[in-house]
């Protein structure tokens, strides 16, 4: 003889309840950390740098203020030291921080809603603040939580320039090659592109921008080769959509 035997329905799981607006700015200071950790000492080198080079101790904050681009701040203190044109400080500028322009194109400014909140968001649109949001799920993004991140390494950012200040001051002497620390974030940056086969070809384009440079124009080496550079990129970059609009065609 069959029994019937009864089903239970499993009870549906409770919905998560929404992040109130705290959480989410507690999330974006947390997310913040692993930037932090390289963001404060490069703030400390860029105050050691400004006093080393003999300019004011409140250049540190206040370039950390008007411009925040870590790399382009630590060029910017070589320029101003030694007093480079304005054209050139204007095309150094434009070409290191062209990047920045295809940021915006991933980058989620459309959570945030308020005019002067997202006018924050695009100035405080880094390297570490991109790449900390690429790497949270979509459904965990909100405007409160980036913009939280965001502050979170200015301070980081200011904060370090300011203790680099202080140390610079308490030292009785300068330190020897500490303005070799943007070569060496530059050379960090090239050897994790030497990791992937992929950027092997824009890694020896660059390197033949920068000889072509030394030979053209020895006396704006930099400027030649980073132009150089941009413009191999984007024939680059031509050259791979035209072989992958032809696969298509012959597919």
């Amino acid at each position: 003889m069959q029994h019937d035997v009864p089903t239970q329905l499993a009870a549906p799981a409770p919905a998560r309840a929404p992040a109130t607006r705290r959480q989410q700015i507690t999330a974006g200071v947390r997310d913040s950390f692993s930037a932090g950790l390289g963001i404060f000492p490069l703030g400390i080198a860029l105050g050691l740098l400004v006093l080393q080079a003999g300019l004011p101790w409140w250049l540190a904050p206040a370039l950390s203020m008007s411009a925040f681009a870590g790399s382009l701040e630590l060029l910017l203190v070589g320029m101003l030291a030694t007093v480079t044109p304005l054209a050139a400080v204007a095309v150094t500028v434009l070409v290191v921080n062209f990047r920045h322009v295809f940021y915006a194109f991933s980058f989620p400014l459309h959570l945030v809603k308020n005019p002067l909140a997202k006018a924050y968001a695009v100035y405080a649109m880094i390297d570490e603040a991109y790449a900390v949001n690429a790497s949270l799920p979509a459904a965990e993004r909100s405007a409160p939580r980036l913009l939280a991140m965001q502050i979170a390494c200015q301070t980081y950012w200011v904060g370090g320039g300011l203790v680099g200040v202080a140390i610079g001051s308490a030292l009785p002497a300068p330190i020897k090659g500490l303005e070799f620390a943007l070569c060496a974030l530059f050379t960090t940056l090239t050897l994790d592109a030497f990791r992937s086969r992929r950027e092997i070809p824009s890694v020896l384009l660059a390197g033949a921008s920068v000889a072509f440079a030394l030979v053209l124009t020895p006396g704006v080496a930099m400027f030649t080769a980073l132009l150089l550079f941009v413009g191999l990129l984007l024939a680059r970059h031509a050259l791979a959509a035209r072989r992958s609009a032809q696969e298509a065609a012959d597919a």
